[in-house]
């Protein structure tokens, strides 16, 4: 190893970066006290060593080759992809990932600048490598920033941005759309604008929750447009957060759903209207929701029927919680008969139909039964059956009473002609 001469270590010491000399052999002759900070490796380590203890394990098949290229051409150069120096007519192409490897394995993204140095030892390269983690990270997070950039510029849900005091700081062309106001008219001013008198404390509140890190998601609400124009939104709203982690502001996406609300509130209406007891189950056995007529046959309000059991509202709870697993394993229940007893004691025989509820993936969310009072029908062939009975018994009362007329006519006519028997006999006597 030849002995390090005291002007070039304090030259390369001095240098402001990590410095690597390394002869034609590609050995390691000099390094300053930067390389141990950025490779991890003591410098009396290194010295003597390979360059490529500090290459990654992937590229080093073809890295002697590059340096052997460098030592064949004189001038100085900035290895990069594609590129090389003018001075260096006929450079060997450097490696197209530049990526040097700690001594703990890791690996980092550098920038590498090589010169040529004669010393009294022989030809040497010195390498300048400059860590690029942090301009990687931050080219990265600029990259994601911008895709997510182009997301909200291109997404269909109005994304607005806004301060903790509900100031618009970003508007994107969904919101513009959505809302009728560009983003000139509303960058700067008060998200307030779009929000109705009745619903102004919803801000407030909102803003509340984003302040402690809370999330609202999915909160059904109304707005109003530019045009003065009331819609229907489903909103989710986050916080926004800064480098050091505090929130800043909030972000709420926003999604039209005045037709969905609609309707909604028109199956709303006709399952309210119908006259049958109509229950939507949970696959836990409990009441997801209920109609006018339930709460009528059970004598419950429909807000306290929410989250209840629903067998047990019925005589029998045993034999209602089969109508729900029976629709699990065959997909649907027809005229199951049950018994519901009224808050009041009033019992009530229904017949319930149910089938299985599915999401538009086809994932199971419950049971929806519908139950028909059967009081009236079930007293209709009662009465009808009852009237049976007795015209079979009034027919049998006619059928004996026509046989005893039958026979009461037989034997008149028996008698009448005995008797006019007997009086032929007495006018034959007295001819005599």
């Amino acid at each position: 190893m030849p002995p390090r001469t005291a002007p070039l270590e304090n030259l390369l010491e001095a240098v402001p970066g990590c410095l690597v000399g390394v002869d034609r052999g590609g050995v390691i002759r000099y390094v300053n006290r930067h390389a141990e900070l950025l490779f991890g490796y003591d410098p009396e380590y290194l010295v003597g060593r390979p360059i490529e203890t500090l290459v990654p394990e992937s590229v080093r098949p073809g890295h002697p080759a590059h340096r052997e290229a460098y030592f064949a051409g004189p001038g100085t150069r900035r290895p990069g992809p594609g590129r090389s120096a003018a001075s260096d007519p006929k450079p060997a192409p450097p490696p197209r990932c530049l990526r040097g490897r700690r001594r703990d394995g890791t690996e980092f993204p550098l920038n590498l600048s090589l010169s040529r140095l004669d010393t009294e030892n022989g030809l040497l390269v010195i390498a300048a490598v400059r860590d690029l983690t942090d301009r990687e990270k931050a080219q990265e997070k600029d990259e994601m920033v911008s895709r997510l950039a182009a997301v909200v510029e291109q997404s269909d849900d109005a994304i607005i941005g806004k301060t903790l005091d509900g100031i618009v700081t970003t508007w994107n062309p969904a919101a513009g759309r959505l809302y009728g106001y560009s983003r000139a008219e509303m960058v700067g001013q008060s998200v307030s604008l779009l929000i109705p008198g009745d619903r102004s404390g919803e801000m407030t509140a909102f803003l509340a929750r984003i302040r402690s890190g809370e999330h609202v998601d999915h909160f059904e609400t109304t707005r109003v447009r530019k045009d003065g124009t009331v819609l229907s939104v489903s909103l989710c709203v986050s916080p926004l957060q800064d480098a050091e982690g505090a929130i800043i502001g909030a972000s709420t996406i926003g999604r039209d759903v005045t037709a969905k609300r609609r309707a909604f509130e028109a199956a709303r209406s006709m399952i309210e209207s119908s006259l049958d007891s109509l229950v939507s189950i949970s696959p836990e056995g409990r009441i997801i929701d209920a109609n006018a007529a339930t709460a009528t046959l059970t004598g419950v309000p429909r807000k306290e029927l929410i989250g209840t059991s629903f067998s047990g509202y019925f005589t029998d709870p045993m034999k209602a919680e089969k109508i729900y697993q029976l629709v699990f394993r065959e997909g649907m229940a027809v005229d199951y008969p049950l018994t519901i007893r009224h808050r009041d004691g009033t019992l009530t025989e229904v017949g319930y139909n149910a089938s299985v509820q599915r999401d538009t993936d086809g994932r199971v969310l419950g049971v929806f039964a519908a139950a028909r009072d059967m009081t009236r029908l079930l007293q209709a062939q009662r009465e009808a059956a009852q009237e049976q009975v007795s015209a079979l018994e009034r027919l049998a009362e006619l059928e004996r009473f026509q046989g005893a007329t039958v026979g009461r006519e037989l034997t008149m006519i028996e008698l009448k002609k005995e008797n006019e028997s007997l009086r032929r006999l007495l006018q034959t006597d007295e001819g005599r």
